[in-house]
């Protein structure tokens, strides 16, 4: 009974050996196909070596800081040395929210209309993407695409339903392959934007224009309280003093038309000693008006984060391209791992049958 398992196992892996020999000679056997199918894979790849244009990537990176001690909206400077001090929270900049902006829609595309000048000529981002993917050529075909252009600083409430599928189609291409954003060490306080393309111009281009699109909705977000209290307090100033400046002119009419005026007849010089009240009470008004304005500026002052670019993209960009050597060994692989594949399948189906 005990050598009844022992023989049943032996001879399933004497079957098993004898399959796996019946399956190397018949691939064997079929060496011409495989290899065929290996030169013609590896010459498709060295064709679409040197058919597939370079992808040109910039890099960008920089650190937000304001006077709280946050930097990049992802914790206190002091984090680039390994060091914890927490805090910071309540703000819609923190951690990946800040990251996300830079890959939201509403930036990417006010980015996209962003101008730039390319032979001479001020055109748009949008357009510039437009004429590097050749897309104008078939849509001179459609009269819906035909005349839709992208100038330059364009509202965005003038663009029609084609407008805003275009710019949605140009996002997706460039969230899904050519735009990352992230930090290369969570320790680090410091935003690399990364943006790739087959353009050299078009990413020097798209990767600075973003990040001072997103730079200015930083400040301008991050400071816009204190920068609203200032304006207010400055119109107050402003017209507090036109107040001032009115009452001091009426004491002087007033003063004009008391001159040489019986002293017995006092009623006559109330107009004048209204005037002084009002110029006394204006006067303290302004006074702490404007200590209220300096305040206010130097807390704007205060609340504006300091945008500190560390690395710009530079001319000639570093470029990736498939190289021949590689081309040929991934097409040569390739193909002979599908054609041993169809083979195998075709003799599994051929054997059921």
């Amino acid at each position: 009974m005990d050598q009844i398992p022992n023989e049943s196992a032996e001879i399933s892996l004497k079957e098993l050996i004898q399959k796996l020999n019946e399956w190397y000679s018949y691939l064997l056997s079929q060496w011409k196909i495989i290899i065929l199918s290996g030169i013609i894979g590896a010459g498709i790849g060295l064709t679409y070596s040197f058919l597939k244009k370079p992808i040109y990537k910039a890099t960008l990176s920089f650190a937000l800081e304001d006077d709280n001690g946050s930097s990049a909206g992802l914790g206190s400077l002091a984090s680039s040395f390994g060091i914890d001090i927490g805090g910071g929270g309540g703000s819609v900049f923190m951690g990946s929210n800040l990251i996300e902006l830079f890959k939201s829609r509403s930036m990417v595309e006010q980015t996209l209309l962003s101008p730039v000048k390319i032979d001479g000529k001020d055109i748009s981002l949008a357009e510039m993407y437009i004429r590097n993917n050749k897309l104008r050529q078939s849509w001179n075909k459609d009269p819906k695409f035909k005349n839709i252009q992208f100038l330059p600083g364009t509202d965005r409430s003038y663009f029609t339903r084609v407008h805003d599928s275009i710019l949605g189609v140009i996002y997706q291409n460039l969230s899904q392959g050519s735009l990352a954003v992230g930090q290369k060490d969570k320790k680090i306080a410091v935003i690399s934007i990364d943006v790739a393309s087959n353009n050299e111009l078009f990413s020097l281009y798209f990767c600075e224009a973003l990040a001072k699109q997103v730079g200015k909705f930083y400040v301008d977000t991050k400071s816009k309280k204190a920068r609203i209290n200032m304006e207010i307090l400055k119109r107050q100033s402003d017209s507090i003093r036109g107040e001032l400046n009115s009452a001091i002119t009426g004491v002087a009419v007033a003063n004009d038309n008391t001159f040489m005026l019986n002293p017995a007849l006092n009623v006559r010089r109330a107009p004048s000693s209204r005037r002084q009240v009002d110029v006394q009470a204006n006067t303290a008004i302004l006074t702490e008006l404007v200590k209220q304005t300096e305040l206010a500026k130097v807390t704007l002052r205060k609340e504006t984060p300091l945008i500190q670019v560390i690395d710009h993209p530079i001319l000639p960009l570093p470029k990736e391209r498939l190289g021949k050597a590689k081309g040929l060994m991934i097409g040569g692989i390739l193909a002979g791992f599908l054609t041993v594949l169809y083979l195998i399948v075709r003799r599994f189906i051929k054997d059921l049958i």
